[in-house]
């Protein structure tokens, strides 16, 4: 055992300590009194003490214990090459001493155990485990290695890597390594020749005229002569197909295609070979804006829509699609300047659609008109979804039209196979319906899997938060059994005296047994008991559920995309707890607006429409005798949304024949274009994630910039502004298409994209020696000829290290405080009141007291 101090620098301080203590000891301790110089010397302790606690003094015990840790690099750029690794350290186990514990990780931008600590002799698994390899993050595998043994004892990394780190800094974490019993040895390992060809750039004009000859760039890399097909497409859809010939090294090809579309255009290249070492390095995307007149979609709910015939074509390009043709990437819906959903149901737009509509209209300035219908706003189930939120009116009805007494029962399979995401979102499906429901509304729901659990007994909606809570706590179980929970849900609901009573069943399997299904409904039909069905996916019974739907008055969902359940269940309690459409003919009234100059000389009579409620800050243009909005508009973060509850067919009535019907649709389709000043701000990538945007007319103070993926999802970002108009933006996302939305404090905006290419994990490269050399060199390790070098003896002592830094301040203070006590009662006085204290205890007086007690007793 040794002494060691952490700052032994703060031992200068006993110089002028000896030297006060000395002089005042010459000085004054032969005359002093022995109390006196009892203080004196206690207090020179005292003083040692303190000073030696500054030093960080601890006790090393040395023990002959060491570890060997390897790393081994089974990131993208090293693949194929983990067999040889694992192989090179087992072999070098047979060097391991008697002394030595050993362990192997591996790494890439996870960090995984292949052999745990061990001093025994062990041979590796046969396969090594498989994770994220999309990045190589030595840092974080150094760090993790570090701290996974016993920190007490001599340990060595040795990490087999090319060095190629793609994710943090190895060299950084040198700094939060510091340890005088930690060594870090490298082996540099090359990638076997492979024969690799990478998109390594792909530009396209950022902006363009309709017609205009684009000038297409890409340049690729290819390790030795090959022959490739190089495929263009636009969109998402083929555009060209060019066979190439490559050379070794960089090979760069000029094509030259019109622009043959308006709008954001999305342009990818993809290489395809007969062998290529990696595929994620095969293609690059590119967008570009091409300007022309404005583009119209019009999204129909199966019909024909007569809108499309309606607008202006001469100024207008107009697209019609039906619901279930919507494009389901942002970039394909950035293409249009506005969308109208005439009579669309939301049972045939998914959630994810929606979400990427709204970032549209949010983020990019998107317009977008909601057409009325019976299948469309509440009626369509578009309650609380991405929707609803951007238009400027509300699908609940509050409180203005007359709604029937509803008893609802919800009947869900629960079996093993809904486990995740479809039982996830038949809960929230759920949930919505009990969130639509009134107070007086009667509510069950039936969990079945080869049996039927009760989550909700049949009764009124008392606590519709506490009911939100059980079912959303709702557990996969396992078979599939209908009929019994169906028959539960028929007897819950025959005997309740009701307006409406109806049954939504809900399952993805086939029943494992067939009874009467018929005898039920029809016994259920009696009772004034209706019933839909839902189908999920391709091994429902599609053909019992059809039929159980048709006879029991229902509607039949054959569900493809999950994420359309929430708006089916919505849109069936809807339909059975409110009384949206208002069939009754009506002159609308109208307010300033927009449109009102439309109705300078009347306004024609209207059919029928959905009953909504406006949002607060709305525009109304028309509304109804009953104060519904027929007409409304508002602003959604730089787009634009309108919702006409009336419809574009029979529900118009005499808006059909009106002599300014077109330009009531080209009025509106004007209305949902973006007003706000767009300014070409520059985006431009400094460094993998770090993006600068700046204003190139310097008429900006503060940028605020977004951005989204293809998906409509957020990407977290964080900016920092380096000048006027000008900030630094960094994200983390995927490699493909990220959307920028910028705008500034006067209201001017942007939208771009921008390609976020492939990783550097998949571009060859020879070992990064600089970085590796630094690693050892650092922490005195070596750059190793071959591993068996690892089991060296270590310069370095293993030991447990006892910090008595604090038992020297605890010494410190008893001291201390025996000084104050000394100081304060006098040695002689202690010693005396002591004496006294035995004295009265041996005086004859307290021996008779004593003996009077003994006999008492």
């Amino acid at each position: 055992m040794e002494l060691q101090l952490d700052e032994p620098l703060w031992l200068i301080l006993l110089l002028p300590a000896a030297l006060y203590f000395g002089w005042f000891g010459l000085k004054n301790f032969p005359a002093s009194s022995k109390m006196a110089k009892t203080v004196f010397i206690l207090r020179v302790f005292v003083v040692a003490l303190l000073i030696f606690a500054l030093a960080g003094p601890s006790l090393f015990s040395p023990v002959k214990e060491e570890q060997v840790i390897f790393l081994l690099d089974r990131s993208a750029s090293l693949e194929g090459m983990e067999t040889e690794m694992a192989a090179a350290v087992e072999k070098a186990l047979n060097a391991q001493k008697d002394h030595q514990s050993v362990a192997v990780y591996t790494f890439a931008e996870d960090f995984l155990s292949l052999l745990p600590m061990t001093a025994e002799p062990q041979t590796l698994p046969a396969e090594l485990a498989i994770g994220q390899n999309g990045h190589t993050n030595i840092a974080r595998a150094l760090e993790l290695a570090s701290n996974s043994g016993d920190t007490d004892l001599a340990t060595r990394l040795v990490v087999l890597t090319d060095g190629n780190e793609t994710q943090s800094s190895a060299i950084e974490s040198l700094n939060r390594l510091e340890s005088d019993r930690l060594q870090v040895d490298v082996w540099p390992i090359e990638q076997s020749a492979v024969n690799d060809m990478a998109v390594s750039r792909f530009e396209t004009p950022s902006r363009a005229f309709l017609g205009e000859a684009q000038a297409f760039s890409v340049s690729i890399d290819s390790d030795a002569e090959a022959q490739a097909k190089l495929i263009f497409s636009v969109n998402d859809r083929d555009l060209d197909a060019k066979e190439i010939s490559l050379a070794e090294g960089q090979n760069v090809f000029n094509y030259t295609y019109p622009a043959s579309s308006e709008g954001l255009l999305k342009y990818e290249v993809r290489l395809e070979a007969a062998e290529d070492a990696f595929l994620e390095n095969n293609s690059l995307a590119s967008i570009t804006e091409v300007s022309g007149n404005p583009e119209v979609l019009v999204v129909n709910g199966g019909e024909p829509s007569p809108i499309a015939a309606l607008l202006d074509t001469n100024n207008l390009r107009v697209t019609e699609l039906s619901g279930a043709e919507l494009p389901s990437s942002l970039s394909a819906i950035l293409r249009y300047d506005s969308i109208i959903f005439d009579n669309v149901s939301g049972t045939s737009v998914g959630e994810q659609q929606m979400a990427i509509i709204e970032q549209a209209v949010q983020q990019f300035g998107v317009g977008f008109m909601m057409v009325g219908g019976d299948q469309s706003f509440g009626l369509g189930g578009y309650f609380k979804t991405p929707i609803e939120r951007l238009l400027p009116v509300e699908m609940e009805v509050q409180g203005k039209h007359e709604l029937p007494s509803l008893g609802l029962m919800i009947v869900m399979d629960r079996s093993g196979s809904m486990m995740g995401m479809k039982l996830e979102l038949a809960k929230e499906a759920a949930a919505r319906s009990i969130e639509l429901l009134r107070p007086d509304d009667t509510l069950g729901v039936i969990a079945f899997d080869d049996q039927p659990w009760e989550i909700l007994p049949t009764a009124k909606m008392a606590d519709p938060q506490a009911a939100v809570d059980k079912v959303l706590g709702i557990t996969p179980g396992g078979g599939t059994e209908i009929y019994r929970s169906l028959q539960k849900a028929y007897m819950e609901l025959e005997d309740l005296k009701l307006q409406r009573k109806h049954i939504i069943l809900l399952t993805d399997g086939q029943s494992a047994t067939s009874n009467d299904y018929d005898a039920l409904i029809e016994n259920g039909k009696d009772n004034n008991i209706t019933l839909s069905t839902v189908s999920i996916g391709q091994d429902a019974d599609r053909n019992l559920l059809e039929q159980l739907a048709d006879t029991g008055s229902g509607r039949f969902y054959d569900v493809t995309d999950a994420t359309t359940i929430p708006a089916i269940l919505s849109r069936e309690t809807i339909m059975m707890s409110r009384t949206y459409i208002v069939d009754q003919p009506f002159y609308p009234i109208v307010y300033s607006s927009k449109w009102d100059d439309l109705f300078a000389e009347g306004v024609p009579q209207l059919n029928a429409y959905i009953a909504t409620t406006a949002k607060s800050t709305a525009t109304i243009a028309l509304e109804s005798e009953e104060g519904d909005p027929v007409l409304a508009s508002w602003n959604y973060g730089l787009g634009k949304t309108v919702a006409f509850t009336s419809g574009s067919g029979a529900w118009s009535g005499d808006f059909q024949s009106w002599a300014q019907w077109p330009d009531f649709w080209n009025r509106s389709v004007a209305e949902l274009q973006p007003t706000f000043e767009e300014i070409p701000y520059s985006v431009i990538r400094k460094e993998q994630g770090v993006y600068t945007v700046e204003d190139p007319t310097q008429s900006s103070a503060i940028l605020t910039v977004a951005a989204v993926d293809e998906e409509g999802n957020d990407i977290p970002l964080q900016t920092e502004p380096v000048a006027p108009g000008k900030v630094e933006v960094k994200l983390d996302a995927d490699p493909g298409l990220v959307f920028f939305s910028v705008s500034n404090e006067n209201g001017a905006a942007f939208k771009t994209g921008l390609t976020i290419p492939y990783g550097d994990e998949y571009r060859t490269a020879s070992a990064n020696m600089p970085l590796l050399t630094a690693l050892a060199e650092r922490t005195g390790g070596q750059v190793l000829g071959t591993l068996d070098e690892a089991f060296r003896d270590m310069p370095y002592t293993s030991g447990t290290v006892r910090p008595i830094q604090l038992w020297l301040l605890l010494a410190g203070m008893v001291l201390f405080f025996t000084d104050i006590t000394l100081r304060r009662f006098g040695l002689p006085k202690l010693i005396q009141k002591r004496k006294t204290a035995k004295e009265e205890d041996s005086s004859p007086a307290a021996i008779d007291q004593l003996i009077k007690a003994k006999k008492r007793n």
